[in-house]
């Protein structure tokens, strides 16, 4: 895969990233909710949704047609309801404009999340309504009060998202405009959607979806992540928790019932396709790639938002890249934030519009034909890291980014006296052979991994907590650069090439990319890890720039193990996740590597492959290497 790019013939012009987009005044002063919605499947699975329409008043819906915004969840879509009967309240305890200077994402930008719109766009979008759409807020089967057993992302779900908005478009309420939204599941869901070309969709708002969540949440680097088995259990409990109103009424409470009986746990099915072949360890498979959006396929225009520290950071310009759009149907913006801070300082002057506006704006354009330029919005807008602020550019990587590489090697940087060893990071390879042991990694709950898996909540707790990873780092091998001499600008994925050796057989690396401020403390930009045995690559698909590996694909698969024999050293490339971020004069890089992520990785199925003992191989002749894209001097 080559470096993404715009075409020259595209006409957009890129907007500033605090562009502002006329969303005109509410049509509408109320909102009407019928939460008794019922949607009948083909193979007689009910599923339950909630209607929000414009209104009169909170009793009496609008009688016109309109565009349709359906989101499907699996969290029950009381959550929904819930959320928005406290959206006003939040927003109007974090006011605009009182978040930091965004240097570093901290707590306090965490509780001024709500004042970007997120909990608008997640709940019910009130701009959006009072503006003359319709919200369509739907259980996926098996979930919530809707009936039949659930199955994630399944053929049979995705076949669900196709009647659904064929049903829709039969509706008196519907215009024949059909918009999709959803936040994490619901993201993806809107993503798998748009590929299977649903007659009547004008446009998706995703937002922190991945582009295969199988491989960036359920087995990062090929080892499990360790929330999954929360999340799964969070879903289910969550199940039985119905709308009880309208399943009386529409005779679905009988069905509900049973189903929910027959399926209590609702984890066998994903449990029988992790043990495919008899592997209980996991690995990637066809029944896995069946779950995936077609992002080849999708024809209507795309707005993709992420974060830095998602979970699902890795994807984000990927997906953009695999998007057969142009003209301005397909915008990526990319914040600094968590899962759950989406849109965290939006609205205020130097920042986007809030997330509820520019939803509106992005479906007014493509549901409603309104010229209002948000197709001329960057294509790529993004925060960088370390207080660079937002830019918009035409592509990603940063067209002005060169491959850079920096040799691992054992000399002391003098400036992680608290990690386990303190190594650096040069312009050339060392010149000796030197053994680099990794000590065995113990918990810290101040680290970027336990931040990102707690979807940002841990930055509550500490000043520290995801954004100081020194104390993670007492744990690990740390390489770093002597102080820089002018600002450099990551801007990309990037490859770390290891010379390893284990004592059993097999072996797993962590890697954090930190920014390592003058006085000390280690900002995390990025992230990466990998199990040895699972250190195949598929070349195709993997990102070369000029000659150089940039971003490995690995692919996780049974049928490409490669063997780790105790002793031996080998080679492998750690695909770490991409990141856009301006390290100042006086910072230093750094790259920190330890033998596991506590709170994140769930190595004990690895452990049947023996884990014993771990070690980095510093050798001129296989010299290991971190691989990036950056702008300006070192």
């Amino acid at each position: 895969m080559s470096r993404s790019a715009v075409s020259a013939s595209s006409g957009v012009v890129p907007l500033p990233p605090d562009a502002r987009f006329d969303i005109g005044p509410a049509r509408f002063a109320a909102v009407h909710t019928d939460t008794t919605v019922t949607i009948p499947m083909s193979d007689g699975v009910v599923l339950c949704a909630d209607l929000v329409r414009p209104g009169y008043d909170r009793s009496t819906p609008v009688p016109q047609a309109f565009p349709v915004v359906v989101n499907f969840t699996p969290y029950n879509r009381m959550g929904n309801r819930f959320a928005g009967r406290i959206a006003g309240w939040a927003q109007r305890r974090s006011e605009r404009g009182a978040g930091s200077d965004r240097r570093r994402f901290t707590r306090r930008d965490l509780t001024h999340t709500p004042a970007g719109g997120a909990i608008d766009v997640w709940a019910t979008n009130r701009t959006l309504v009072s503006r003359g759409y319709i919200q369509l807020i739907v259980d996926v089967r098996g979930t919530g009060s809707s009936t039949g057993g659930w199955d994630f992302f399944s053929p049979r779900e995705q076949r669900d998202y196709i009647e659904t908005l064929e049903w829709v478009r039969q509706q008196p309420w519907c215009d024949g405009h059909l918009a999709l939204t959803g936040i994490s599941y619901g993201g993806i869901a809107a993503l798998i959607a748009a590929g299977l070309r649903p007659e009547g969709l004008d446009a998706i708002f995703a937002i922190v979806a991945g582009e295969d969540a199988p491989r960036e949440l359920g087995l990062t680097g090929g080892a499990i992540t360790l929330g999954m088995g929360a999340w799964l259990a969070a879903v289910n409990a969550a199940k039985f928790l119905p709308s009880p109103r309208g399943m009386i009424r529409n005779r679905v409470l009988g069905a509900y019932l049973r189903d929910r009986v027959r399926e209590p746990g609702g984890l066998g099915h994903a449990a029988r396709i992790a043990r495919e072949e008899d592997h209980p360890d996991g690995y990637l498979n066809e029944h896995w790639d069946e779950r995936l959006a077609r992002f080849e396929e999708i024809t209507c225009a795309t707005w993709i938002h992420g974060a830095w520290h998602d979970v699902y950071n890795r994807s984000n310009f990927r997906m953009f890249d695999r998007l057969a759009l142009s003209d301005g149907r397909k915008q990526v913006v990319v914040d600094d934030g968590y899962h759950l801070t989406v849109g965290s300082g939006f609205g205020e002057p130097d920042s986007p519009q809030s997330l509820d506006e520019l939803q509106c704006a992005w479906f007014d354009r493509w549901c409603k034909g309104i010229e209002n330029g948000i197709d001329g919005y960057g294509p790529v807008t993004v925060r960088r890291q370390g207080g660079g602020g937002w830019v918009a550019q035409p592509a990603f990587p940063d067209p002005a980014a060169q491959v850079r590489r920096l040799y691992l090697t054992p000399e002391v940087s003098g400036s992680a006296a608290h990690a386990n060893t303190d190594a650096a990071l040069r312009d050339t390879p060392p010149e000796d052979l030197t053994r680099l042991p990794l000590p065995t990694a113990k918990a810290s709950w101040t680290s970027n991994n336990v931040a990102l898996m707690s979807m940002g909540v841990t930055t509550l707790l500490s000043a520290r907590a995801g954004s100081d990873d020194r104390g993670a780092e007492a744990d690990a091998v740390t390489f770093t650069t002597a102080p820089l001499d002018a600002d450099l600008t990551l801007s990309g994925p990037l490859n770390l090439r290891l010379r390893v050796e284990a004592g059993g057989t097999d072996a797993f690396w962590s890697v954090t990319v930190t920014d390592v401020e003058p006085d000390g403390a280690s900002a995390t930009l990025t992230r990466g890890c990998l199990l040895s045995s699972l250190r195949a690559i598929d070349t195709e698909r993997s990102t070369y720039i000029d000659g150089e590996l940039i971003f490995p694909l690995h692919t996780l698969r049974a049928d490409t193990v490669l063997p780790v024999i105790p002793g031996e050293p080998f080679d492998l490339d750690i695909e770490i996740n991409p990141t856009s971020a301006v390290l100042r004069a006086g910072h230093r890089l750094r790259v920190a590597i330890a033998a596991n992520a506590p709170g994140r990785h769930w190595l004990r199925p690895a452990l049947k492959r023996k884990i014993n003992g771990q070690s980095i191989i510093l050798d001129a002749d296989h010299p290991s290497h971190l691989t990036f894209l950056a702008v300006g001097d070192r």
